[in-house]
């Protein structure tokens, strides 16, 4: 290997398209911009005068003088008032308006950066099968979720700030369902949900222990599996909470989408799209699709038509089309989002009395502010399961293609660096030339012993059963509140 690597290489590269081409060509404003999304204007004072029917005031010298201030009543009009709104494209111009406009750019382009680093690194690791090398767009996919989180906690955070509303103790009850669901989901056995976190933290605790007692340490381990499940539960609560409000949100663009489309095909991706999250649930539960799929039951004998490593792929495979599915329907919800608008106005010309000018400006204005805000709640969840996929992938060891246990065409990177490992502690030892590289020497080749203790204790058995699981959680999260904010809005909403 050289003194610089392929993937190092390629990181550097990203890095300067991240900082200088991808400001002018961005992903995020394309899908804003040149997808046909059109947003609802609010009237100026004049039309509203002029559709009142009430004549201008002229100002008087007196009103001069004092620049409004003796008259500084809001104009009112009857609600009833025939009202059309104007519609226009959405331009580069116009989002400089939006709330959290630099949030979704920033997330959808380094996703964009991310997710073509990983493709480049999977192909390295295929053509070249690199020994004890780190597969670097693992760091990539972490630094996406790590984004991910803190976006989504800033808007959680922005719901809190709320004292009206009800956000703040809806959150605060989604957290503790999820809690509880959380730890409810971790006692059961294997035998229905397959996700290998039992087989995985029991091999965490032994190769624990063993890297323990190798370095001179006794140790019954370094946590208990009750201790452990308590923290994940902590995270899935935590998760939960993030994902409620976008799931609410999803569920309401997905009822305004389906009214506002008329094609069969196009209602069908949209029922798809909704239920997507259900399917992931789905292939984890182990007598439903697992033992189906893989030992069907044909006359009195069940024929296996595959491997389980074939399934794992599939299942994977199976997590990307949705994921791609749900970014191309993502138009058609925001601009249900977009006509939020002029569904208020309707709604407001059915209803007695008057209103200021000012608040019927607000109220079709805001619509458009914080369409950003809603793209975010669209796309964050699927950014968190595209990038916990991948990390699956491959840190679980799993493969892309789908072939026989024989005929796999690439070796695991696990394996690969598990055989660096390996060989580390048959580091040559320096004799003769000095006593200060012949220490250093020493000191390099008791690093990478070290190093490869820690590789043997966070094994691909452990990542395999934990990503299992928060892939499958955030899935399970995202349908059970999409799922409550359906009946909400088709039935408490309309009663």
């Amino acid at each position: 290997m050289g003194v610089i690597s392929v993937q190092l290489v390629v990181t550097m590269v990203m890095a300067s398209v991240i900082q200088k081409i991808i400001p002018h060509y961005s992903f995020a404003r394309w899908l804003l911009c040149s997808g046909g999304l059109r947003w609802y204007q609010h009237p100026s004072d004049d039309e509203l005068r002029s559709l009142a029917g009430k004549l201008q005031k002229g100002k008087n010298k007196k009103d001069r003088k004092y620049n409004g201030h003796i008259d500084n009543k809001p104009m009112t009009i009857p609600k009833d008032i025939d009202l059309q709104l104007e519609t226009k494209c959405i331009a580069e111009v116009d989002t400089l308006a939006l709330h959290y406009f630099p949030e979704f750019q920033w997330l959808v382009d380094f996703t964009v950066a991310a997710t073509v680093v990983y493709l480049i690194t999977e192909l390295y690791f295929c053509v070249a099968e690199p020994s004890g090398e780190m597969n670097i767009s693992v760091v990539w996919c972490l630094l996406v979720l790590a984004f991910v989180i803190k976006i989504l906690f800033s808007l959680t955070a922005h719901y809190f700030k709320l004292e009206e509303g009800g956000e703040r103790s809806l959150c605060i009850t989604f957290a503790f369902f999820f809690f509880v669901k959380a730890m409810a989901i971790l006692i059961v056995t294997e035998n229905y949900l397959e996700f290998g976190l039992e087989t995985g933290f029991a091999n965490f605790s032994e190769s624990a222990v063993q890297f323990l007692e190798n370095q001179g340490l006794q140790s019954q381990g370094p946590i208990s599996k009750l201790t452990f499940k308590l923290i994940l539960a902590l995270l899935c609560s935590l998760i939960g909470a993030f994902l409620t409000f976008p799931g609410l949100r999803l569920a309401q663009m997905h009822l305004d989408a389906l009214t506002l489309t008329t094609g069969k095909v196009t209602q069908t991706f949209l029922h798809i799209n909704f239920l997507a999250p259900l399917i992931m649930v789905l292939l984890w539960v182990k007598p439903l699709t697992k033992d189906y799929i893989m030992n069907p039951t044909l006359g009195k004998e069940s024929v296996p038509l595959m491997s389980e490593q074939t399934f794992d792929t599939l299942r994977l495979w199976a997590i990307l089309l949705l994921c791609a599915l749900r970014l191309a329907m993502m138009r058609r919800h925001l601009q249900a989002y977009l006509n939020l608008a002029q569904k208020a106005v309707q709604q407001m010309k059915k209803e007695a009395g008057r209103i200021s000018t000012v608040d019927l400006q607000k109220m079709v204005a805001r619509v458009f502010y914080y369409l950003c805000v809603i793209a975010l709640q669209y796309v964050a969840p699927l950014v968190m399961l595209l990038h916990t996929t991948l990390l699956l992938k491959t840190l679980g060891g799993h493969s892309w293609g789908v072939y026989p246990e024989e005929d796999q065409p690439c070796p695991l990177h696990v394996n690969s660096e598990a055989a660096a490992v390996t060989e580390a502690p048959a580091a040559p030892t320096v004799t003769g030339a000095g006593s200060g590289s012949g220490a250093g020497a020493v000191s390099v080749a008791q690093l990478s012993v070290a190093l490869g203790g820690l590789r043997t204790v966070f094994s691909p058995l452990l990542f395999r059963g934990l990503l299992s699981f928060l892939t499958w959680w955030i899935a399970a999260c995202l349908f059970s509140t999409s799922l409550f904010g359906l009946f909400y809005h088709q039935y408490l909403m309309a009663a």
